[in-house]
């Protein structure tokens, strides 16, 4: 059996992504990939994920500069996540969120607000020109 088809995809033909860094434990991101996004993501070693805005494959860094190079691929109990152990590389430490944060969990939940805990390490103006 072809490794895509052990995956559940949902009814859109899309399964759910996280990015983790493999050297920090950091979640970095959330995405989606499409069939043909897993399977270039296993056949190049990099991220490649499907942009529901664009309805586009995405290569991860492909306006940034920000590539996340693939180590592991995990697939949870349920066969409906994916896990990507991954390098954010393009800056010191790694931009993988589009605001020019290391990771895009940067909210924090504090009194019933959500406040920001990073901080911009790189103006997104200058990262997406």
């Amino acid at each position: 059996m072809n490794f895509l088809d052990a995956i559940r995809w949902d009814e859109k033909g899309l399964v759910p992504v996280i990015a983790q860094e493999q050297s920090s434990g950091d979640v970095l991101m959330f995405a989606w990939m499409n069939r043909e996004a897993l399977q270039k993501t296993a056949e190049l070693g990099r991220a490649v994920y499907f942009s529901r805005s664009r309805n586009k494959l995405w290569f991860k860094g492909e306006e940034s500069g920000h590539v996340q190079i693939v180590h592991e691929m995990r697939l949870d109990c349920d066969a409906d996540v994916v896990l990507l152990k991954i390098t954010q590389t393009g800056h010191e430490p790694g931009i993988a969120c589009h605001t020019g944060r290391h990771s895009c969990f940067f909210s924090v939940l504090k009194d019933g607000h959500w406040q920001s805990a990073d901080p911009v390490l790189k103006d997104p103006k200058t990262i997406y020109q």
